[in-house]
């Protein structure tokens, strides 16, 4: 009989439960194994004495696959590795942990600074460990999408769909600010779901004059508002000298544009709003997809693997693969081309 331990590291995504769920299900209802959730990622076996490694069953599971957030709890700065004043790091108690409770192996949910301290336990403590790919962004390269995206472009679109009709009663330009530090899939899929004019992101930095003269053209046409989708990560081509009190994508757009033409312009921070809910169908059956191919590993013994979908199947690579891959927009991705055929605005032409 196996004994299995199931974290998730970094921050919370919609189906980290439906993962959960998943796996307990197929691996201790169905293979009979004992699962241990460790609490608050590696921070369970690394503070024993503050936290808690509770074993899961499949009873524990009703009602997970619609719950939003982990029944583990998360953090992302649960790093083994991190030295204190002293040059003391908890790996070694995380490894005495690893020991007491029998385990075999841990399944590691998380992006990609969770998965780096997964494969770091692997090759340097000898801790064995399958790893399930989690962000909202979609910037792991391993994978085709992870869960979580989608109903982040779910919350994005709607927030989208609100702002077209208080941003028409008012003759105002509504730019709504989503997650996407160095990748801009969340801005791109929402901004095309939800009829953004504009949309920037970080792989395409912009011109500002560009979005000024398509507000211009929608005037022209009687179209007195517009609609602009800005991922945190996206800057304009050149630097501009702007106020301090400016932060974030959103406001400093609002403040290049109003520095161009004359507009009444407000912004919205979507923020946290993104992560949290319930997951979407997609997300819930992906998920459920990841957790019981994870099981599937584990069966196979295939340690140091993620679990990735590629191509519409379910698969793996080496986690040696992961470190390092990130998946941006390409300028000429598909997608984009077909958003300019509609008339979207990038602030690149």
């Amino acid at each position: 009989m196996k004994n299995i331990g199931i974290l998730t590291g970094g921050g919370d995504a919609p189906g980290l439960n439906a993962v959960i769920r998943a796996f307990v299900k197929y691996g201790a209802g169905k293979k009979g194994w004992n699962i241990f959730g460790i609490e608050e990622s590696f921070n369970g076996l690394m503070y024993p004495n503050d936290k808690e490694v509770t074993q899961l069953k499949p009873q524990d599971c009703q009602g997970l696959l619609i719950k939003g957030g982990t029944i583990l709890g998360t953090t992302n700065r649960g790093n083994p590795f991190k030295e204190d004043e002293h040059g003391n790091s908890p790996a070694n108690t995380l490894q005495e942990e690893f020991s007491k409770y029998n385990l075999d192996g841990l399944i590691v949910i998380g992006g990609d600074g969770t998965q780096a301290i997964g494969y770091r336990l692997m090759t340097q403590y000898s801790i064995p460990v399958i790893g399930v790919p989690k962000t909202i962004d979609n910037d792991l390269g391993a994978t085709d999408f992870t869960f979580g995206f989608w109903s982040a472009v779910d919350v994005a679109t709607d927030a989208l769909d609100r702002l077209h009709t208080t941003a028409e009663s008012h003759d105002r330009v509504m730019i709504l600010e989503v997650m996407g530090r160095t990748a801009g899939w969340i801005a791109l899929y929402a901004g095309v779901a939800g009829g953004a004019d504009c949309i920037a992101i970080p792989e395409i930095p912009y011109d500002p004059e560009h979005f000024v003269q398509k507000i211009k053209r929608r005037r022209k046409f009687g179209r007195h508002f517009t609609i602009i989708i800005v991922a945190e990560g996206a800057k304009p081509k050149v630097e501009h000298d702007l106020p301090k009190h400016i932060k974030g994508a959103g406001h400093t757009l609002a403040a290049l544009l109003e520095q161009r033409i004359e507009i009444e312009s407000r912004v919205t921070v979507l923020g946290h709003i993104q992560r949290g809910g319930s997951p979407i169908a997609f997300d819930r059956v992906l998920a459920t997809r990841y957790g019981v191919h994870a099981v599937e590993l584990v069966d196979q013994d295939k340690w140091g693997h993620l679990v990735c979908l590629r191509d519409g199947k379910m698969t793996d690579v080496h986690l040696s693969e992961v470190a390092g891959d990130t998946r941006e927009v390409d300028p000429k991705h598909e997608l984009i081309s077909q958003a300019k055929a509609v008339g979207i605005e990038f602030g690149d032409q």
